[in-house]
C-alpha cells in the first residue's frame, strides 16, 4: 500500500483507521485487545499509519490509549500521523453515565466531556489531546468536529449566525496553529457535506472529510459538483461512513435509524438488487462501497472503524480492490447510482 501525496509535504496512505473503538464506543475491549488493534493497524501501514481520533471519543480515552498503545509498541513518531478532531474536552463524571452521548454509546468510561467549540475551545481541546497522547505523539491533522451537529442547535437565524462565528474563531485557532508550524493541516468533516461547503468558504482548508454523503445510495449531483469544485483547489477528500451505517452491507441501521420496510420499501428495494449485480460479478458489496467514492479524482482516501483486529488486513486489501468497470455500468444502467464512474 503506497503513500500519496496528501498536500503540505505530507504522503499518506489511502485508508485512514477510525480509534473510537478504542474509547469503548459500544463495548468496552480489553487493553490487549487495543494494543493488537494498534498493532495490526501499524503492521497492514507498510510507510505510515494514520489514526483518526477525538476528544469526543470516550471522552479523551481513545487518545490515551492511541499513545499508550504506540508506546509499549515503540513505534516511532515519523510513522505516525494522528488526526484530531477537536470541539469536546475532557471533564469530571458526575453522573452515573457521560452526559455528551447517553443510552450507552460508550462503555466503562471514567469521564464526561463538554463541548467547547471557540477560539480559546479549540486551543484547550488542542492542548488537551496532545496531553492526552503523551510524548512523543502528536496531532498532525486538526479539524472542528461536527459543525452540522453544532449548527443544528441553532433555534433561529440569530443564534445560528452567532454558533457559525464560533466556528470562524474555532478555525482562526486552527490557522493560527499551522502558521506556527504545530500541524500540518486543517480541515473539517462533516456528515452534512452541505456545512463543509459553506465553511470551505471562510477558511481555507486543506483537507475535507465526507460522512454518510458519498456511497454508492447516497451522492446527489451538487454534491459530485462539490467534490469537483474541492479537486480544482487542489483540496484532499477522505470519504467515510461509506456503508450507511452498515445497511448496505445488510445492517439493521441506515445513517443511526432503523428504516421502515414497508415506509422504507425503496430502499430495501435498493440493496436488494444492489447485492445482486455485486454478486453477479462476483464483487464483495463492502468492497464496492468503498471503491464507489475512490472513483471520483480527489478522493484520496477512506477512513474505515473497526472494533476486530483480525478484520484490520480486510479493510486494507479492500482499498487496494479493482472493480470490474462492467459492474460499474449495471449500476449506472439500472439506475443504483446517479453517476457513471466507470469514465474515471
Amino acid at each position: 500500500m503506497k503513500n500519496i501525496s496528501f498536500g503540505n509535504d505530507l504522503f499518506l496512505p489511502p485508508i485512514f483507521f477510525g480509534t473510537s473503538s478504542l474509547g469503548n464506543q459500544y463495548q468496552e475491549l480489553s487493553y490487549s485487545s487495543k494494543l493488537e488493534m494498534t498493532k495490526q493497524w501499524v503492521k497492514e501501514s507498510s510507510e505510515t499509519v494514520v489514526l483518526d481520533s477525538a476528544g469526543k471519543y470516550g471522552a479523551g480515552l481513545s487518545l490515551e490509549m492511541i499513545g499508550k498503545t504506540l508506546r509499549d509498541l515503540n513505534v516511532s513518531p515519523d510513522k505516525v500521523v494522528i488526526s484530531n478532531k477537536l470541539g469536546w474536552k475532557r471533564v469530571e463524571l458526575k453522573t452515573e453515565e457521560p452526559t455528551f452521548e447517553p443510552g450507552g454509546t460508550w462503555v466503562g468510561l471514567e469521564y464526561d466531556a463538554i463541548q467547547d467549540i471557540s477560539y480559546q475551545g479549540i486551543l484547550d481541546c488542542h492542548a488537551q489531546g496532545c496531553e492526552l497522547l503523551g510524548d512523543p505523539y502528536k496531532p498532525k491533522l486538526l479539524s472542528v468536529h461536527d459543525p452540522d451537529e453544532y449548527l443544528a442547535k441553532a433555534k433561529s437565524a440569530e443564534e445560528r449566525a452567532s454558533l457559525f462565528n464560533d466556528i470562524k474563531g474555532a478555525y482562526k485557532a486552527l490557522e493560527e496553529l499551522k502558521e506556527k508550524g504545530e500541524v500540518k493541516g486543517i480541515g473539517v468533516g462533516s456528515k452534512d457535506w452541505r456545512i463543509i461547503k459553506e465553511i470551505s468558504s471562510e477558511v481555507d482548508l486543506d483537507w475535507v472529510m465526507f460522512a454518510c454523503s458519498l456511497t454508492p445510495y447516497t451522492h446527489d449531483d451538487e454534491l459530485v459538483e462539490f467534490i469537483a469544485e474541492l479537486h480544482r483547489k487542489q483540496v484532499s477528500m477522505i470519504n467515510s461512513a461509506v456503508f450507511n451505517a452498515g445497511f448496505l452491507l445488510g445492517g439493521e441501521f441506515f445513517d443511526y435509524r432503523i428504516p421502515d420496510p414497508i415506509k422504507d420499501v425503496e430502499l430495501f428495494s435498493w440493496r436488494e438488487k444492489f447485492h445482486s449485480i455485486c454478486k453477479k460479478y462476483y464483487e464483495s458489496p463492502s468492497e464496492v462501497c468503498i471503491q464507489f467514492g475512490m472513483k471520483f479524482p480527489g478522493i484520496v482516501a477512506t477512513a474505515l472503524n473497526s472494533s476486530k483486529p483480525n478484520r484490520i488486513s480486510g479493510h486494507v486489501k479492500a482499498i487496494e480492490a479493482q472493480i470490474s468497470n462492467d459492474l460499474w455500468k449495471e449500476l449506472y444502467d439500472e439506475k443504483l447510482i446517479k453517476v457513471d464512474v466507470s469514465q474515471y
